[in-house]
């Protein structure tokens, strides 16, 4: 696969109005979200959203999200529930949409087989970037879009990291500048109430929205080498979100001093919170308060990326505690860091 992948802007007419030209002819175009770059291709054209998946080495057992603009083109892809389930779902995008949350719903037979792995329901989101939500408008098609990298790597943040990836592989990225959430949107199994995967819209948010308990559901173990049952959403396999160095995760200041000093300064960064030591460490990223997950989840794949590129061989990482977004990012460190 060699592609000459275009660089376009997002400022002004001209950038958006290509890329939403290439989607309409059947290219994949990376753009900016508020949570992280997605690769886009049109969702209702099969062979568009196999070249997502070529584009990152993607397997066919893990379903891509559906991004959508207004509800005429979510009733494209998604069967509302009718009665109680369809005040629920619009008490959630009423308090969520345009926004990281993302719902799972019964498809309609316009997606292809290929979005959802094969599965009755289809993943669903509004984007709040305006970017994105521009793109979505003039394209006139729903975006299937999982994060624009290869497959299990860091999610990219920026237009550059989407290039350092997908160059060559895709008709072009949009750039729309870095991302402010950092992480990627909450996945909502709406009639389970099971959250699937974190992310900025809390499980305490949801409850508040719709008065009914949500609960968090497990990983999906995925055996190496197997092709497993498809999963209900991205993000569940077990390994995902990986930089190329060796991920340590620790619980605070004195573990992290002690891991670094097994390593030399040379083979070892660090994600390092405002005011701890950072020991011996040779490479430190400012990760910036610790008790300010917004901060850390906005700069956590950014972090990694730039510790990779100085060619550490492994990364210490303090495993953030706090409720909230604090899971979210448990979540992407815990998957990074797993061997498997």
């Amino acid at each position: 696969m060699v592609l000459k992948t275009e660089r376009l802007r997002a400022e002004g007419a001209g950038g958006l109005s290509r890329a939403a030209e290439l989607l309409r002819a059947g290219g994949t175009v990376a753009f900016p979200t508020e949570t992280v770059y997605g690769l886009g291709a049109n969702a209702l054209d099969a062979a568009a959203v196999t070249k997502i998946f070529a584009a990152k080495q993607r397997p066919e057992w893990d379903p891509v999200i559906v991004h959508v603009e207004g509800r005429e083109m979510l009733e494209q892809v998604a069967a509302v529930p009718l009665g109680d389930e369809g005040q629920v779902v619009a008490k959630l995008m009423e308090a969520f949409w345009p926004g990281p949350l993302t719902l799972l719903l019964p498809r309609t037979a316009a997606v292809p087989d290929a979005v959802t792995a094969g599965r009755r329901l289809v993943g669903v989101r509004s984007p709040a970037h305006p970017v994105a939500r521009e793109l979505i408008r003039q394209a006139g098609v729903p975006l299937a879009a999982p994060s624009a990298n290869r497959f299990g790597g860091t999610s990219p943040t920026t237009a550059a990291h989407v290039l350092a990836d997908m160059d060559g592989r895709i008709d072009a990225v949009l750039d729309g500048g870095a991302t402010r959430v950092g992480v990627e949107s909450t996945v909502l199994d709406v009639a389970a109430r099971a959250i699937y995967r974190p992310g900025a819209v809390t499980a305490a948010m949801i409850e508040r929205a719709i008065g009914d308990k949500v609960r968090l559901g497990p990983a999906a173990a995925v055996a190496p080498g197997a092709a497993p049952e498809a999963l209900p959403s991205p993000g569940m396999g077990m390994r995902h979100y990986a930089p190329r160095a060796r991920l340590v995760l620790v619980a605070g200041q004195e573990e992290m001093l002690r891991e670094i000093a097994k390593h030399s300064a040379a083979e070892v960064g660090v994600m390092l919170p405002d005011g701890w030591d950072a020991g011996g460490a040779g490479t430190v990223f400012r990760w910036g308060t610790w008790k300010d997950a917004e901060t850390l989840a906005r700069l956590l794949f950014a972090g990694l990326r730039v510790l990779d590129a100085h060619g550490v061989k492994a990364i210490v990482c303090p495993l953030p505690t706090m409720d909230g977004l604090g899971e979210a990012l448990r979540d992407r460190l815990e998957k990074a860091a797993r061997t498997k």
